[in-house]
Parts: structure tokens; C-alpha cells; sequence
């Protein structure tokens, strides 16, 4: 009897190989969705099959058929028969070799139609007919394990070219009722390539477009043109709730309200987006912080941007401008002057007092229009405000603020408390309140006076109780002079307010 030191060595080598081929086919692309859902294989294969020393039978050739159905997650069952016609080594006849049996696999994809997968199994090999008459070593009926690695890679959609690697322990008794009967173990190998045919294979849809199939989108409601991950999730980088791809203002800050685009908006222009700005209503051309809320600098109650004296002392009285006064001209600002009404040329303390006057605590260091001197008996020639209801636009005479500031003076209160009872009485009413300077600046720094002088008479009539709705204030500058005069006559004539009625939505 011939021995052999390493039976099927060549073949287990080849196994090696074709294992390692299958892991590493597995591992690219492993991401990849399947282009198609299957449900059963139907699969036909060539194969040679190398046996154990101890069944002393030659390499053979033979087939197999197999049928299976594919499961969830990856796994799939099929059962498995195959034969050969093996030739003992002892004598020159063949014998049959069938095995039939079932495994369990898993299925790792690789690409859009291929696969590679691993393989365990049950069932058993009958080897030969009649043990009394077949003449080899062995025969009968032994317990098969299955174990195997390979692949299949896809010709069309449901055709597959496959190709696997098994070992196939056996163990159990042969020759049974002859003198050869005995226990075995031993370890069959073997290799097959065929092909597949996928029976009941449906293509798998993308709903949402994204280019990851359902089976793989865990974000199946993705909105088109979203970037998303390899689970066909959307990414949002400024966490702003808008995915990018679709995100028109990726950079975003934390917290700012945003649109469908992605994109903030900022209503009060303070370049600070709304959600952010804790003061969203902020005045046009103030200097704001980090928060949106304005700054002032030196705590005068005008923000800075404003402000055309940031460097106010503190408690001075400031005009709309942000700048102090010198009712007395004795150079101690009003509101830290305790004596406000000293004589002209006096000499006088750093608390603004001259010798022998006793001062007085200064006003609060604030800017406000409500805090006004109460109405003084009407003079004879005061203006009732009527031409306002006949539609006549009216100069208000007597309507005079500080030099080149917008803090009214206490002779337009009267006036004021006039045209304030007209409106409130006429709520239908609506006026415009027109500033107009002289031409003694810049056309810019006219315009921009003209506007706040304007305003500071709107916030009088609304601390009087007239409706902010009812009146708009407008600045013209040096634009439209009352008399080309440019005496100090003429001039003084150029600077006044207006107030003409105007239609509503305007």
C-alpha cells in the first residue's frame, strides 16, 4: 500500500489563497449598497475534490447543485448535493461519491452585484455501493462538516459566476458487516466554480435620491441636493438646521435665526444676525457689541455711532448729538454746574459757582424728553394749530433749539403743548414734522442735524401723549431755505420746523 506524506498538500495551499482572496475582496468596497434585493439561488457547479489519507481514494472530478434562499441582514441557508466518481488507490475500479447537506452563510457585498461569504454546513457522504463487493478500502455512509469561503461576481443583474473552497471533516463508521468494518476521521477538500442564477431578484429603489439605497439609508427622507454620509444622512457643519449642499451660508453662528437657504437674516442692519441680537430693534448707524446691543462709551444715554462727543464727562447734560452745554458760559458743563444761572464774566469753582452763590445737586445724567418744564400760559400770538386741519403746512415759530444742537429750548414747550392737543384731537391725522437748517455746515452734518431736531419734536409730541404712528420726522438740511437772505436775519429764518399734514401710508 502506497503512503502519502502530504495528501491533497497542493490543494490545501490553493484553499489558503482562495481565502485570503475572499477576505480581501470583502473588505473593498464593503460600504458599497447592493443594487438588488434576492431571494432565492438557484446554482450549478464543476468541482475536483481531494480526500483524506485514509480513505486511500484518488483526486476526482465531479458536480453539484445547490438550491438557497436568501434572509436578512446578509445571511442566506441552501442545501447542497455533489458527486464524484473517485478511484481507490488499492485497485483499479471507481466508486461513487455522493454528499448531500445544508449550510448557513453570510454575505459580505462587495461592489453593486458581487459577494464574498463563508460558509457552515451539515450532512453526509456515502462512499460506494455494496461494501462486501466494492473492494475499497472504504465505503458506507460517514457524518460531513462543512466549512468554506468564496465568492460570486455578478455577470448581469440575476446571473453570478461562483467559486468556493471547502473542507468537509468526516468521521463515522465504514465497512459495516465486512471484516473492514471501523471508525474513521478524516478531512476532505475540495473547490467548485459555476454559476448562480438569483430567481424573485428585485432592484432596490433610492426614494430620496441621495445615491445610497434603501437598504442602506438610515435617513431615508433626505431633501434633494442634501450632502449626506455613507448611512445617507445629511451633515449640517454650521448646525443651523439646514443641510449642506442645500445650505446657501454654511458658516453660520450659533444660535442666528436662518431661512430655508440656510441664510440669517439681520432686520435692524447691526451686522449682528437676529437670534444672536439680544437687541434686535437697535437705531440705524448706533456701534453695537457682540450681543447686538448698542454701546456708550461714556455713559451719556447716546450710543456710540451717534454720539458726536464720545468723551463726555461723566454726569454732563447732553443735547440729542451726545455733546454737553454751557447754559452760563462760566466752562462748567450743565449738569455738573450746581449753579446754572451764574452772571456773565463771574469767576467761579470748579462746582461752577461764583462767590456767595449756593449751588444746587445737578440733574440725573440722562436724556430725556418726557422730563419737561410744565406749560406756560399761552402768549397771545401763539399758533393754535388749526392750519394743520385746513391742510396748510405751518412754520413753527418759537420752535428753536441750542446752537448747532437738537435740544429743544424752554420757549418751544408752549407751542409744542399746543400742536400736541390739535393731533391728539384729530387722531386721524397724519403730519409730517420737517427739520431746516441754515447753510453754516457741511450738507451732511445740515442734513443729519436737521434730522435729529426733527425727531427731538417728535419725541416731545409723543411724550405729550400723541401717537408715534401719527407723525414722521424728516430732515432737509440747507435744501429748502425759506428766504435766500444770508444775513444773520435771514438765516435765523432758514432754521426752523415745519409741520404739514400728510395722506395716510405715507
Amino acid at each position: 500500500m502506497r503512503t502519502y506524506r502530504f495528501p491533497g498538500g497542493g490543494l490545501a495551499r490553493a484553499l489558503r489563497h482562495l481565502g485570503a482572496l475572499v477576505l480581501t475582496l470583502s473588505y473593498i468596497s464593503v460600504a458599497h449598497a447592493q443594487e438588488r434585493r434576492n431571494l432565492f439561488e438557484v446554482s450549478a457547479a464543476g468541482g475536483y475534490q481531494s480526500y483524506g489519507s485514509t480513505a486511500e481514494l484518488g483526486g476526482a472530478f465531479g458536480g453539484l447543485l445547490r438550491i438557497g434562499l436568501w434572509l436578512p441582514l446578509n445571511f442566506s441557508v441552501e442545501a447542497e448535493g455533489s458527486t464524484a466518481s473517485a478511484k481507490p488507490k488499492s485497485t483499479d475500479s471507481k466508486i461513487g461519491v455522493k454528499t448531500g447537506s445544508g449550510a448557513l452563510l453570510y454575505n459580505l457585498p462587495f461592489g453593486a452585484r458581487s459577494w464574498g461569504y463563508a460558509k457552515l454546513g451539515f450532512g453526509g457522504t456515502k462512499y460506494g455501493g455494496d461494501c462486501a463487493v466494492s473492494g475499497a478500502t472504504i465505503c458506507g455512509t460517514t457524518t460531513t462538516f462543512v466549512a468554506g469561503l468564496g465568492f460570486r461576481i455578478g455577470l448581469t443583474p440575476v446571473l453570478l459566476v461562483r467559486g468556493e473552497g471547502v473542507i468537509q471533516p468526516n468521521r463515522g463508521k465504514t465497512g459495516a458487516g465486512t471484516p473492514l468494518e471501523r471508525t474513521v476521521r478524516f478531512s476532505n477538500s475540495g473547490v467548485n466554480l459555476g454559476v448562480s442564477l438569483m430567481l424573485g431578484s428585485k432592484p432596490i429603489p433610492d426614494s430620496d435620491g441621495d445615491g445610497i439605497l434603501n437598504n442602506r439609508d438610515r435617513c431615508p427622507g433626505t431633501p434633494a441636493g442634501a450632502q449626506v454620509d455613507g448611512r445617507g444622512c445629511p451633515a449640517d457643519s454650521d448646525g443651523d438646521g439646514v443641510p449642506n449642499g442645500i445650505d446657501r451660508c454654511p458658516n453660520t453662528p450659533v444660535g442666528a435665526t436662518v431661512d430655508a437657504s440656510g441664510c440669517s437674516s439681520d432686520s435692524d442692519g447691526d451686522n449682528i444676525p437676529d437670534g444672536v441680537d439680544q437687541c434686535p430693534d437697535t437705531q440705524s448707524g448706533v456701534l453695537v457689541d457682540s450681543s447686538g446691543c448698542p454701546r456708550d462709551s461714556d455713559g451719556d444715554g447716546i450710543a456710540d455711532g451717534l454720539d458726536r462727543c464720545s468723551d463726555t464727562p461723566k454726569g454732563a447734560t447732553v443735547d440729542a448729538l451726545g455733546c454737553p452745554g454751557d447754559e452760563d458760559s462760566d466752562g462748567v458743563l450743565d449738569g455738573l454746574d450746581r449753579c446754572p444761572r451764574t452772571p456773565a464774566g463771574a469767576s467761579v469753582n470748579a462746582a461752577g459757582c461764583a462767590a456767595g452763590q449756593q449751588g444746587r445737586q445737578p440733574p440725573a445724567p440722562r436724556v430725556d424728553t418726557s422730563a419737561v418744564r410744565p406749560p406756560q400760559p399761552r402768549a397771545p400770538n401763539q399758533p393754535s394749530g388749526q392750519a394743520m386741519v385746513s391742510g396748510q403746512p405751518m412754520v413753527l415759530e418759537g420752535v428753536t433749539f441750542g446752537t448747532g444742537s437738537a435740544r429743544l429750548q424752554t420757549a418751544a414747550y408752549v407751542v409744542l403743548d399746543s400742536i400736541a392737543k390739535v393731533l391728539a384731537a384729530n387722531p386721524n391725522l397724519r403730519v409730517e414734522i420737517g427739520g431746516h437748517t441754515d447753510e453754516g455746515r457741511s450738507p451732511a452734518d445740515n442734513m443729519h442735524l436737521s434730522n435729529l431736531r426733527a425727531e427731538a419734536v417728535r419725541n416731545y409730541l409723543v411724550a405729550k401723549g400723541v401717537p408715534f404712528q401719527q407723525m414722521v420726522a424728516r430732515g432737509y438740511g440747507a435744501s429748502m431755505p425759506r428766504t435766500p437772505d444770508t444775513t444773520p436775519r435771514g438765516r435765523a429764518a432758514n432754521r426752523r420746523v415745519e409741520i404739514r399734514p400728510i395722506a395716510p401710508g405715507l
